[in-house]
């Protein structure tokens, strides 16, 4: 008996080895559930289907995401299949016109209702995100180690805490407009 016990608790060690708060974002089994769920018009036969399919295709995606993909994205900081690179949406600005919103690989391209295209791009090395408008590239914001962020303003750069007060400052220090807008 006690070394069944102890082969039980080896085992349940074992199993929280595996499971240490390295969760993942199962990209591939949320996108199989998001076709699962809107394959057809009706929710019935979408059920039914799933219903079948689940066991299978659902214990592959989410063995595949668990064992390979979430292990890519805990040691490279990215998922290869969490990324949309390459699709556009349509989204409403607050001036209530439509604007082409793409999606890259470091970040996203934006096309106003007029054709004028600005891009916002994420460098990784210096953990900032840049504005290129006309061939001229600008940093807006940086992370500093100290969780607060560091924002160019046209009056010049200034820390900010990253909650709705650091959020305020900025907005007084840009005369209450769009951030990108105004520059």
């Amino acid at each position: 008996m006690k070394k069944l016990n102890v082969k039980v608790f080896a085992c349940l060690m074992a199993g929280t080895l595996m499971m240490n708060s390295c969760i993942g974002s199962f990209s591939l089994f949320n996108k199989y559930a998001e076709w699962q769920r809107t394959m057809t018009n009706s929710k019935f036969l979408n059920a039914i289907v799933g219903f079948i399919l689940m066991p299978i295709v659902g214990s592959v995606t989410i063995t595949i995401d668990w064992l390979i993909l979430n292990t890519i994205e805990f040691w490279s900081g990215d998922n290869p299949l969490a990324k949309n690179a390459g699709k556009t949406q349509q989204v409403m600005g607050s001036d209530g016109r439509y604007y082409a919103v793409k999606t890259l690989i470091d970040g996203y391209e934006i096309t106003t209702p007029d054709g004028q295209l600005v891009k916002f791009i994420y460098d990784k090395q210096n953990d900032a995100w840049m504005q290129v408008q006309n061939g001229e590239t600008k940093e807006m914001f940086r992370f500093n180690e100290d969780g607060t962020i560091k924002v160019t303003t046209p009056q010049g750069k200034m820390d900010v805490a990253l909650n709705q007060d650091g959020l305020n400052q900025v907005e007084m220090a840009m005369n209450g407009c769009n951030y990108w807008a105004c520059r």
